[in-house]
């Protein structure tokens, strides 16, 4: 195992959901990288792995990123991790697997639970191309911006989005895309409580205030087939 760096997918909710080559990596290394303190520990105390920690987050990455490279460098081996699921996704660490490349260290990703994929097999739509744009920004003005450059995209369009802006994340697609657009929002997950909301914008949007629900969410906006009844109108 000397010489190499293991990226190693996590649960994105539900711990039973990790891989058993993962947990045997994660017994195996010299030391895990992490984003945060809190949420790795509570992750490996689940599994009763006891390892040193080094954080790695958006404030510290080329700091710890020089430091974790001479540690493997040395024969140590080391695992990154994110809070949950693929580390990479929309988390940090790219600069340190640039790094180790830059020196030869060995990329070995190890795979496992994906809220992107999770989301696209559970919705119901067909998926052979779909178009991730990821976060949108948390400014209104922005927000608003970058649905507008989405509404041209003849695809399946999936969207990422912290738990507080679920409400005016819907708010905005109904304004840009109009109260009959289909969409799916898959919530909670791997998570007790999971569920697919699927139907139209103004009807789950409705469901959403009602009963102020708030958790980790996925928004599919299912813009391929309006774009293609707009064509056969025409």
């Amino acid at each position: 195992m000397q010489n190499k760096l293991y990226i190693v997918s996590t649960p994105i909710g539900n711990y039973e959901d990790i891989t058993l080559r993962a947990l045997k990596t994660l017994r195996e290394v010299d030391f895990i990288i992490c984003e945060e303190f809190k949420p790795a520990r509570r992750l490996l105390s689940s599994y009763e792995i006891k390892k040193e920690l080094i954080s790695l987050n958006e404030h510290n990455e080329k700091e710890s990123s020089s430091e974790i490279v001479s540690e493997v460098l040395r024969g140590k081996t080391a695992a990154l991790i994110s809070d949950a699921g693929t580390p990479l996704f929309s988390d940090p660490g790219s600069f340190l697997v640039q790094q180790c490349i830059s020196q030869k260290i060995e990329i070995v990703p190890i795979p496992g639970a994906s809220s992107l994929l999770s989301a696209l097999v559970g919705s119901g739509y067909q998926f052979d191309k779909f178009y991730y744009y990821g976060w949108l920004s948390p400014k209104k003005d922005i927000r608003r911006s970058q649905l507008h450059g989405l509404k041209s995209v003849n695809e399946l369009i999936v969207i990422m989005e912290t738990p507080y802006r679920l409400l005016q994340l819907l708010q905005d697609v109904e304004k840009i895309f109009g109260k009959e657009q289909n969409i799916v929002v898959a919530f909670k997950l791997t998570q007790e409580g999971e569920k697919y909301y699927r139907g139209t914008i103004t009807n789950i949007l409705s469901q959403f205030s009602a009963k102020k629900v708030k958790g980790e969410f996925v928004l599919l906006i299912d813009n391929a087939i309006k774009q293609s009844n707009k064509r056969k109108k025409k």
